[in-house]
């Protein structure tokens, strides 16, 4: 049967999609189970919508009283301009880049599974930092089972492999057929705000009609992702290599030849993330005063005035009258604009409540 989606419905899961915050993310959801129409085609959806409201008022609530926490955190937090997180096959050498982007203290050993669980640290790029999360390798026979829910909060994927390793072909396709049976998808760009999710039902006369008879997955993840070929320091032409490699492997994710050994590459890490991620940064100002850019206010490629108002404080975004803009996306300075004005990177925003 149609789905019959309601606007209300829709705007609930866009928002669901975006949130970053946990607790925003627990609204949306709520939103959604309010909204959506309830009838057998979205009986499964249904399902899920309450099984993820679960699990995260269990998140947010932390252990019952009396009780202590069942482990470690399975589920990072996001913090930074992006969280990204570092999957590959084991002995590729995660761990140890992800000690030498981040300073962190993640155990690296020269035997596979050294990393049990999410560990999370920052990588500074100019004036944002990334915060790359290392998580237990993954192969044909086995990923944990958390992961997914795990890269519900990841805005990309680092792709790490050993380009020394004449089985790292077969190694990502592993990687990337493991991540979709967990509803994650690589992707070699940033999704579109609103690019369509893969379905989860149809009706049985096959329309692909998707605002009536199409039911999105909303918990299909889809991210962008970098291919980082590590160990480069054992080829006296690593370029060349990684051309070898892309001819086997015609994948489409753009690719850096890396050493975690002698840190050769590195420090392209930081850019090509950036760029993939199409960061958009927005430093506040207040009126009668010069703009802080001691530290900006982060955005995806298509965010608003109003995104920046929303991060400023959350309970007045709604409130807001105007702003003022000077930078990239203003046609002259102080520029007045409305909430739904572009910004672009390195703009001031001056905003008026």
């Amino acid at each position: 049967m149609p789905a019959n989606l309601s606007p209300e419905y829709k705007n609930a899961q866009e928002a669901f999609r975006r949130a970053r915050d946990p607790q925003e993310k627990l609204e949306c959801l709520r939103e959604m189970l309010r909204t959506i129409p309830k009838h057998k085609g979205t009986e499964h959806l249904q399902a899920d919508i309450k099984t993820r409201i679960k699990e995260l008022t269990e998140e947010l609530g932390g252990p019952r009283k009396g009780a202590a926490r069942g482990g470690p955190e399975l589920t990072i937090r996001p913090d930074g301009a992006a969280q990204v997180a570092l999957i590959g096959p084991p002995n590729a050498g995660k761990s140890n880049l992800h000690v030498r982007l981040t300073g962190s203290h993640a155990v690296v050993g020269p035997y596979p599974f050294a990393t049990k669980f999410p560990l999370p640290g920052m990588l500074p790029h100019e004036d944002v930092q990334f915060q790359l999360v290392d998580l237990p390798p993954v192969t044909e026979d086995y990923i944990e089972p958390w992961m997914g829910g795990t890269l519900q909060n990841a805005d990309a994927v680092m792709l790490v492999l050993d380009l020394t390793d004449p089985a790292c072909v077969e190694q990502l396709d592993a990687v990337e057929r493991r991540l979709q049976e967990k509803r994650v998808d690589l992707l070699a760009r940033l999704p579109g705000r609103r690019d369509t999710v893969v379905a989860m039902a149809a009706p049985a006369g096959g329309s692909t009609d998707q605002d009536d008879d199409v039911i999105e997955d909303p918990f299909r993840v889809r991210l962008p992702a970098l291919l980082v070929a590590n160990k480069a320091d054992q080829y006296e032409d690593p370029e060349a290599e990684l051309e070898a490699y892309r001819e086997l492997a015609p994948d489409p994710f753009v690719s850096l030849a890396v050493s975690a050994e002698t840190g050769r590459g590195l420090d392209r890490i930081g850019p090509a993330l950036f760029e993939l991620l199409g960061v958009v940064r927005a430093y506040s100002k207040m009126p009668g005063h010069p703009p802080d850019r001691s530290k900006p206010f982060t955005l995806e490629t298509g965010g608003t005035v109003r995104d920046v108002a929303q991060q400023v404080h959350r309970g007045l975004a709604s409130e807001l009258k105007f702003a003022r803009v000077w930078g990239p996306s203003a046609e002259f300075d102080g520029q007045q604009v409305s909430g739904d004005h572009v910004v672009k990177d390195t703009d001031v925003v001056e905003l008026h409540w």
